[in-house]
């Protein structure tokens, strides 16, 4: 994994001043057993359990990238970590999404995500951007009618970094959400780091994998709460 040095110092630094105690273990899962446990939900999901890890796949048929998700008490600062590996260059992206499904202002309940593809790292506020339902902007978005300024206003709600990620290699990801900001490192270095105030979003209550569309491995999930005093 590759990135711009400059860049990987300044978002280090700004990291370890910032980031909260996220040792509190609310899910974790090493995909040892036997199929999907009890607590993983999934939206238009071919994806399984085989061989120790999670194969996300979406189906050749499908209108919908496959989710494979877990829920939780709403918290507004969480962390997710979990392994992964692109198979090959069919393996075109993967997000990592934290939404609220009682929200009803923004497209499915959608907050904030990181996606994470080969070449670089995309954090984005959905909230109060390209999924905000306020005065139809998302409807107009998926109609491709956005004035200039709405697609100025939802290019600011959104950051990307370029980064080398290798294939066939396992690496560990990190995503954490801390008041408006959300950061993300891969395989301890840090490579992405955005705020926004729809990421402050207080009861993130669902957080899932979404595969972009198949060739993505994942093991050793873990989603972890801030410390409770």
């Amino acid at each position: 994994m590759k990135a711009f040095p400059a860049l990987l110092s300044a978002l280090s630094l700004a990291s370890s001043a910032m980031a909260a105690d996220y040792s509190r273990v609310i899910f974790a899962d090493d995909f040892s057993g036997e199929g999907f446990g009890k607590a993983w939900g999934h939206y238009k999901s071919s994806s399984i359990v085989k061989d120790g890890v999670l194969m996300g796949i979406t189906a050749p048929t499908s209108d919908h990238s496959a989710v494979d998700n877990i829920r939780l008490t709403g918290e507004r600062d969480l962390q997710v970590t979990v392994k992964f590996r692109f198979l090959s260059d069919k393996a075109k992206s993967f997000n990592v999404w934290f939404d609220d499904k009682n929200y009803k202002g923004s497209h499915a309940g959608h907050i904030c995500q990181a996606t994470i593809s080969p070449t670089g790292v995309q954090v984005a506020d959905a909230k109060t951007g390209g999924f905000n339902l306020a005065g139809g902007l998302y409807d107009r978005k998926k109609a491709n009618q956005l004035t200039e300024e709405e697609k100025k206003l939802l290019a600011s709600k959104m950051k990307r970094f370029p980064t080398k990620v290798s294939l066939n290699d396992w690496h560990t990801l990190v995503v954490q959400t801390e008041g408006d900001e959300i950061r993300v490192s891969i395989d301890g270095q840090a490579v992405a780091s955005f705020k926004s105030e729809g990421i402050a979003h207080d009861t993130k209550s669902l957080v899932s994998l979404t595969t972009n569309p198949i060739d993505v491995h994942y093991d050793d999930f873990s989603l972890n709460g801030v410390a409770k005093p």
